[in-house]
């Protein structure tokens, strides 16, 4: 089994967290965060999530943001690491942080309450 698919899925997380920064300027684009990146073993196809924080608008108008700037992203990441292929890139939106956060939340109203009632 290679470790090369893992070392290339950093990488990816890597430049495309830095395009994201400093050169895509579309102002859709909020406060994006790549949480993860699944290359295929053969390296053709990477799934990149992102979590953007905001509201389910907000959400949408990043998401059609970045499926809008694909191309440009792959074109980027094509001079940035030299492979033989660049990889296919898909967004998918990663809701693990708001969850999260609505957790916390949760977890501090319990126990605000449990500390109120004694």
């Amino acid at each position: 089994m290679s470790h090369r698919p893992g070392r290339l899925a950093e990488a990816l997380k890597k430049e495309i967290s830095d395009i994201l920064i400093n050169e895509i300027k579309d102002p859709r684009i909020g406060f994006v965060t790549i949480t993860l990146v699944e290359v295929t073993p053969d390296l053709r196809y990477a799934r990149v999530y992102a979590s953007v924080l905001g509201n389910e608008e907000q959400r949408k108008l990043t998401a059609g943001a970045l499926s809008s700037a694909t191309g440009y992203i792959r074109s980027e990441i094509g001079k940035r690491i030299r492979l033989k292929f660049t990889p296919e890139i898909t967004f998918k939106l990663d809701s693990s942080i708001e969850r999260g956060t609505r957790i916390i939340k949760l977890i501090e109203e319990v126990n605000s309450e449990g500390e109120s009632g004694q």
